[in-house]
């Protein structure tokens, strides 16, 4: 922002120096720095709110858009209007149909692959499953340490 070199600067902290005083420096530093804080401090309150002011208008901007064109599509399709859907055979059957009790044994009674002789192999349980070190292990997120 400003173009200060290491030459000028050290050329303001002389002759602030011989100006102020060794004995008066610390407090004109500290004077100088709540008078930065202070001008950062409007400054960021400015920018946020022409932020917001910004955002607000595209707000509006979007907002208009999507006005113009749900117009648009209401006037190129105005015999369509949201109707409730036909009931057909598939919807008016009663769930009981679709899906049947469940029975004592919960294996098929004849599947493709017992039908050709072939064995299925079931997945292990997932608490059957033991570590490298048989250690018991925790769920995912949690950790030992409390």
């Amino acid at each position: 922002m400003f173009d200060i070199g290491a030459l000028e600067l050290l050329v303001v902290v002389v002759v602030a120096i011989i100006v102020i005083g060794p004995k008066d420096m610390p407090q004109a530093l500290r004077i100088a720095g709540r008078w930065v804080g202070k001008i950062r401090r409007a400054s960021a309150q400015f920018r946020s709110g022409f932020d917001a002011m910004v955002r607000e208008a595209e707000m509006e901007d979007m907002e208009k858009k999507w006005k113009e064109q749900n117009a648009k599509i209401m006037a190129e399709h105005p015999d369509t209007e949201m109707q409730p859907i036909a009931a057909t055979a598939e919807t008016a059957a009663p769930t009981a149909s679709k899906n049947p009790p469940m029975s004592a044994d919960p294996e098929p009674a004849e599947t493709p692959e017992r039908s050709s002789g072939q064995s299925v192999k079931k997945p292990a349980p997932p608490e059957a499953v033991a570590s490298k070190d048989d250690e018991p292990m925790l769920p995912l997120g949690k950790s030992g340490e409390q």
